[in-house]
């Protein structure tokens, strides 16, 4: 086995390979070593090589000497070594093979936000508690696993999630994409903070010898590198569950700000359709015709149609005493004859009618009025039934009437979009500042009826006031 110095930087060799003109082959050829290597065989033969190769279905016959040649720049870059006409992988070897394998898993692997993954956790810190010092090892290696797929399953689903908000898609399949997305993180979040609460607390009760039973459970009397590692692991723990705030504190956010947008970007959705066609639809329309068109001829015709480009409305003109021009003469010698502008915009003559009659607006403006008071004591007698004399659970109020349950839903959804304070305390306004809401999270679910339906959805700690 080659041996590598510890550096802090990456060799400037160590993909080399994978920029090539054979790049393809020193990819695979690696390969084989890094599988082989995965079921301790330390070397290898070139027969060997080449029998693999033809087994993994390599799509070319790879000839002795372009084997040979793949090898022999292996060894150059340092990533195999040989003796006796056998190769095995170095050190540089095996973290190249593990950083092609990483980067495939990156490109062809999607996050997950995973609730076993956090009871994964609770549970093997509540196994730590045991006096058995091989125990507390094991416990603490699975641990450690588990805080890494955590981070690893986040990162990459919160770039999903950024990507899914940029990228446009068909609006059909954009559409269940985005539900089962919003479904998905309402789930995630329904019971994370149970979930935090009871890690956070684990982590509160551990001792300080934590990682000494550990140790002597591993029989690593001696590795205080090891003590090392598991420091610095331990912290990384603590920063996701334990520190104010927490990774689990702005992943929450993240999840619930997420929510939002795409329940925006759906409304929009939903808008759009709804809509029977808009002037881009038109002209995509119009382009898809114009391209199955077969004569010049066709496609002015169809100009002129869409964009009512016909011959001159006004032809019929005449001058007052038309026998003072005569008739053989070019139109551009006679004098100009008056052109309505009524007759530009709509193709007819000015027609000059009766006058309007004129319109009564006294009893227009009493309805308004009546109207208008009507809206406010609706508004009036809605807020008085939002507003509460302190803080609240969704679930305990009660008899709403529908529009003052949209009221309600409005500035509850108002504060979810606006950023919390130290105390995890959220605040939204009416637009009027009429009305003032504090919304905390709450444990549990809560379902809201009315005459129109039923909602489920989280039970948050609400304080509605007047100003």
């Amino acid at each position: 086995m080659g041996h590598v110095t510890k550096s802090h930087g990456v060799p400037a060799d160590l993909f080399r390979f994978t920029t090539t003109v054979d790049a393809e082959l020193h990819t695979a050829v690696l390969r084989v070593f890094g599988v082989a290597n995965a079921r301790l065989e330390t070397s290898l033969s070139p027969d060997d090589v080449q029998q693999r190769l033809r087994d993994a279905g390599w799509a070319e016959q790879v000839t002795d000497e372009e084997l040979t040649g793949s090898l022999t720049k292996l060894r150059k870059w340092g990533l195999l070594d040989s003796a006796q006409h056998r190769y095995g992988l170095t050190k540089l070897g095996e973290a190249a093979f593990a950083g092609v394998q990483h980067a495939l898993e990156t490109l062809t692997g999607s996050g997950a936000l995973q609730t076993a993954v956090l009871d994964a956790i609770a549970d093997r810190l509540d196994e730590l508690q045991t006096t058995d010092d091989r125990r507390t090892f094991t416990a603490l290696m699975e641990l450690e696993g588990h805080v890494q797929t955590l981070t690893t399953n986040t990162t990459r689903f919160n770039a999903d999630l950024q990507r899914l908000l940029r990228e446009e898609h068909d609006l059909a399949t954009f559409q269940d994409v985005k539900r089962t997305t919003i479904t998905y993180l309402r789930d995630f979040i329904s019971d994370l903070d149970a979930r935090k609460q009871r890690i956070r607390d684990a982590i509160g009760r551990m001792d300080a010898s934590l990682h000494e039973r550990a140790r002597n459970g591993a029989d690593l009397l001696k590795d205080e590198h090891w003590l090392e590692e598991r420091a610095r692991n331990w912290e990384r723990l603590k920063a996701w569950f334990h520190d104010t705030p927490s990774k689990a504190d702005e992943l929450q956010d993240v999840a619930r700000k997420a929510i939002v947008q795409l329940l925006r970007v759906l409304d929009r959705i939903s808008e759009q359709r709804k809509r029977p066609t808009n002037t881009a639809a038109d002209f995509r329309a119009l382009a898809r015709w114009f391209a199955r068109t077969g004569t010049e001829d066709e496609a002015h015709e169809l100009f002129n149609a869409a964009f009512g480009l016909w011959s001159a409305r006004h032809a019929h003109l005449a001058h007052a005493d038309g026998e003072l021009i005569p008739s053989a003469e070019p139109w551009h010698n006679t004098p100009p004859v008056p052109l309505s502008p009524h007759l530009r915009a709509t193709g007819k003559q000015e027609h000059i009618g009766s006058t309007g009659k004129v319109r009564d607006v006294d009893e227009v403006r009493r309805n308004r009025r009546r109207q208008a008071q009507r809206e406010r004591e609706e508004l009036e007698h809605a807020w008085r039934q939002i507003q509460t004399d302190g803080a609240v659970r969704l679930s305990t109020l009660r008899d709403l009437d529908h529009d003052t349950f949209h009221r309600l839903i409005d500035l509850v959804g108002r504060a979810l979009g606006s950023d919390p304070d130290s105390t995890g305390t959220r605040t939204a306004g009416t637009t009027d500042g009429r009305m003032l809401i504090n919304l905390r999270n709450a444990r549990g679910w809560a379902t809201i009826t009315t005459r129109k339906g039923t909602l489920n959805g989280p039970d948050y700690v609400i304080d509605v006031q007047s100003r």
